[in-house]
Formats: C-alpha cells, sequence, structure tokens
C-alpha cells in the first residue's frame, strides 16, 4: 500500500512542547484524523491540509476512518493531546488494526510520542515522579470501577507516587472522593497530594495539600492529580508554591 499513517502526540497544551518529529509528522500529512478539540490546536502554518474531526468518545471509528484513508493512499497523521501511546489513540489504531482490514497491516505506520500530562504537571512543581511511580485512569468507561479499585490499593501498598488521570467528570463526579478515601486507608493522611490543572498553558494551575485533606471538587478533566509516595516532600519558598519532588534513593540507601 502507499498510504501511511502517523500517530501523534501533540503534548499537553502549548505548541511550544510539540516535538519537532511530531511538528514534521504534521507537515507531510495530506490528512488529519482527530478529537475536534485537538485538531483546533493545530495552526494552518504547521498543517493546511484536509481535517477530520470527530466526538470524544468515537476512538475505534476514528482509528477505522484514519486506516481507510491510508490505504486509499493518503499520508493519515491521527492526532492525540499528550502522548498517544498514553490512553490515546495508539493503543485505539493497533485495536483496528488487530480486528480490521488485514490489508491495514502492510501500511506504513509510525507513532510520534508527545508529552503526556503527567510530565508536564510534574514539571510545574519539581520533581514528584523523581522515583517509582505509576499511571492510573479513573475512567470506567473502558474497564470496571472494580479493576481501578484493585489497581489503586495496588500502587498503594507498593508506595508508587501515583498519577491520576481523568480523575473526574460531569458524568462520575464521585470517583475521585472514593479513590481518595481508598488511599487513605494504606497512605499516610501526610501524603502530599498535587492537583496541577491545565499543566504547561497559560492558565495553569496548582494547589498543594494533603491526602487527609484532599478536596476532590478541586479536580476537572483538564486536572492531572498526583499523590506521592512516604518519601515526597515539599521544599518550601518564600512568595511561591513549594517545590515538591520524590528522592531518587531511600533512605539510608546509597550504593
Amino acid at each position: 500500500m502507499s498510504g501511511s499513517l502517523a500517530v501523534v502526540g501533540l503534548g499537553p497544551g502549548s505548541i511550544d512542547l510539540l516535538t519537532p518529529a511530531a511538528g514534521r509528522a504534521l507537515q507531510a500529512a495530506t490528512d488529519l484524523v482527530g478529537y475536534e478539540t485537538y485538531l483546533d490546536r493545530i495552526p494552518t502554518t504547521l498543517f493546511g491540509g484536509c481535517r477530520h474531526a470527530s466526538g470524544n468518545r468515537v476512538e475505534i471509528d476514528r482509528a477505522r476512518h484514519a486506516l481507510t484513508l491510508a490505504a486509499e493512499g493518503k499520508s493519515v497523521a491521527v492526532v492525540s493531546g499528550g502522548d498517544p501511546g498514553v490512553f490515546a489513540m495508539a493503543a485505539a489504531v493497533f485495536e483496528a488494526i488487530e480486528s480490521g482490514n488485514p490489508a491495514w497491516r502492510d501500511l506504513d505506520i509510525h507513532v510520534e510520542p508527545g508529552i503526556t500530562a503527567m510530565l508536564a504537571a510534574a514539571a510545574e512543581v519539581g520533581a514528584p515522579l523523581g522515583a517509582d511511580f505509576c499511571a492510573i485512569s479513573l475512567s470506567d468507561n473502558l474497564k470496571s470501577w472494580e479493576t481501578i479499585e484493585r489497581r489503586l490499593r495496588a500502587a498503594a501498598e507498593g508506595d508508587f507516587v501515583i498519577a491520576l488521570y481523568n480523575p473526574a467528570s460531569r458524568a462520575r463526579p464521585h470517583q475521585l472522593g472514593r479513590a481518595f478515601d481508598l488511599l487513605r486507608a494504606t497512605k499516610s493522611p501526610q501524603t502530599i497530594v498535587l492537583f496541577v490543572r491545565s499543566a504547561a498553558t497559560p492558565e495553569s494551575r496548582v494547589v498543594t495539600t494533603i491526602l487527609a485533606e484532599a478536596d476532590p471538587a478541586v479536580a476537572d478533566m483538564r486536572t492531572l492529580v498526583i499523590i506521592g509516595s512516604a518519601a515526597t516532600r515539599l521544599i518550601s519558598r518564600k512568595d511561591h508554591g513549594p517545590w515538591v519532588y520524590t528522592p531518587r534513593a531511600e533512605q539510608d540507601v546509597v550504593r
């Protein structure tokens, strides 16, 4: 087949955080496919061709559309916020390939990584992901809440720093509170919690608190929540919010 498909990560918001490789993939495309909000972020100076916009919860349909265009000989870029391989479109594309037209497996397909939300959020406050961490989505659209609870318990028992994606929405406003309650059963009430909204944009806002006082109402779907490990600590600053970091080494362990 003569067409190609690039799955492109746009980064967390600012066009300054779009990687050069991702920018080149956009410029090389004849067609862009993506969620309309993400397509609107791409300036015409980077792409002036045909844009195929769709709604939020149609990832597999979007992937199939992109693969069909590529099979017709188009150079297609499927765009995704953050990194396309983290709770995003890359997995949807490969899911569509696995169950779809066998000819799609012969297409020229590659993934252009981007800066995912937890990395942008961490950079706003210092280095809270400086030691072992994990990422968990609180959305139960594609997995059960029981699975989410099991993973939260395992992460808490392992004392990972936890980055929570999709912490709240109008359809499920109570789940972040349930997650905090579950974590409080294992983690110290003094555990540092960060709410970082709209990371890497001019609207960025950070709320630093502790698990005992964390208010789920602070979060929305543009918020990334980071729950620290037992080692995560604050460095206070005059007239500014604190730096937050997790030491690389366990206490008294140096090799």
